[in-house]
């Protein structure tokens, strides 16, 4: 039977969405007759995790539904019998790359990919914990129902599961290797108050993150999708697209990857930095392999802790960090861009050896860019006034560190994508539930 990975990584409360993530679990087992591994990567604080463990032993048993709550500990251990299963020489550099004190968003959906490989797994289903599912007719609408119908099958044979077919027919005979939509509501809290305090402000902030280059038409275009999601009009009717997915397009808490993918590239393991997480569908659109992009949209909402003062400044370093790594990432996309089909191997498998060498080179990038960068953050800032000359003076205060890590990140995403394949390897048949369990835990991990 076929095994797939629904994944919801957390630290902090989401009772709520747990047992929703559950009933969309159970559906794609009973609607397409899979195994669904629902994974809850769980870092949470003390109170939380026990709020999780009851919540997780309170769900109802499903067919075809195995589920894994795993918390630090249990993670840590997982990953280290991996890791030194591996035999790599930086054994602990990688375990904390893998598991970083700090938030990273690529870390916690690489873990994921690591536990489903040792699960037997053919693809991996992200969500989150901010997030919740539209309704139609009363009824949620889950994305894992495009995801289930396409990933894994040549482009050729998904064409008859979708409503729209852009596909270069040279793609044809390619696997369908990612399935992905946006959120519907509200458009990033952490950007949308600039808009509307300053929209020039707005338009030089987030310009920073447009590829330089671009057609000025192109880059207004940008400037105005950036963080918007999928807009605002309530799900109908489906509609579902073969195509060479736009990474624009898509949110990483409602997408999908085969591991085709990720079974040979993780993610970037940046701490406390938003958008590198977005690196896999860069590299499946430049790599020319097939995708659907679907319009069942995830319900977006901000919890308070991201409207408080230490919220706000806590995220307006991860954005400023994403936007010191856009450099990086956008010398390695255009080698991407540049490769094209070179990036796949005779089996039509992504190439990781070609991938590491350009994470190699963005790490050397001259460091004068990102300091400018840095100094249009700090002036239109302090224009703003308020929360955000304080995160100016925050980001004035890392100036060095800010501009170091912005080489150091790319550096460690080398080592991570040199050591991957051997991790990934040694990942299968590794047990995922290496220490005892606690009482209160339900007994449903095998």
């Amino acid at each position: 039977m076929r095994r797939v990975c629904l994944t919801l990584p957390t630290n902090r409360a989401c009772t709520a969405t747990i047992a929703a993530v559950a009933e969309e679990a159970a559906y794609g087992a009973r609607e397409f007759g899979v195994e669904v591994h629902l994974l809850v990567l769980d870092s949470s604080a003390p109170a939380d995790l026990a709020a999780h463990r009851t919540a997780v032993a309170a769900l109802p048993p499903a067919p075809g539904v195995v589920v894994h709550h795993l918390d630090e500990e249990r993670q840590r251990a997982f990953l280290r019998a991996v890791v030194t299963a591996s035999g790599a020489a930086e054994a602990d550099r990688l375990l904390d790359l893998m598991l970083p004190a700090g938030v990273s968003y690529g870390a916690c959906t690489n873990r994921a990919f690591l536990v489903a490989e040792a699960l037997g797994c053919a693809s991996v289903h992200r969500r989150d914990s901010d997030s919740r599912y539209q309704l139609l007719d009363g009824k949620p609408v889950f994305p894992l129902h495009h995801e289930l119908a396409v990933l894994g099958r040549r482009a050729a044979d998904a064409a008859d599961a979708v409503t729209r077919r852009r596909l270069d027919p040279g793609c044809a005979e390619r696997t369908v290797v990612l399935a992905g939509a946006s959120f519907i509501g509200e458009p990033s809290v952490d950007v949308a108050e600039i808009r509307d305090l300053d929209p020039e402000a707005y338009d030089e902030v987030v310009g920073l993150s447009v590829p330089s280059g671009h057609p000025e038409i192109w880059r207004r275009n940008l400037i105005d999708e950036a963080f918007r999601g999928g807009g605002t009009t309530p799900f109908t009717t489906d509609v579902a697209t073969l195509t060479l997915v736009s990474p624009t397009r898509v949110d990483m808490c409602n997408v999908a990857l085969g591991r085709e993918v990720y079974g040979r590239v993780p993610l970037p393991p940046a701490t406390d930095t938003i958008g590198t997480d977005y690196f896999l569908l860069h590299l499946v659109r430049h790599a020319r392999l097939p995708g659907v992009l679907h319009n069942r949209h995830i319900v977006n909402y901000y919890t308070g802790e991201r409207r408080s003062d230490e919220g706000f400044l806590a995220y307006q370093l991860r954005f400023a960090k994403y936007l010191l790594a856009v450099p990086h990432l956008e010398a390695v996309y255009t080698g991407l861009a540049e490769a094209g089909d070179a990036l796949l191997d005779a089996g039509g498998l992504v190439r990781p050896d070609a991938v590491a060498a350009l994470l190699r080179e963005s790490a050397l990038i001259d460091p004068a860019g990102n300091a400018a960068r840095l100094d249009v953050l700090d002036r239109r800032y302090r224009s703003l006034g308020g929360r955000y000359a304080a995160a100016a003076d925050r980001f004035a205060a890392l100036r060095d560190p800010l501009l170091a890590a912005a080489r150091s990140d790319m550096e460690d995403f080398a080592l991570l994508a040199d050591a991957w394949g051997s991790l990934t390897a040694h990942a299968k048949g590794t047990a995922v539930n290496l220490l005892p369990r606690p009482r209160t835990a339900p007994a449903v991990t095998p």
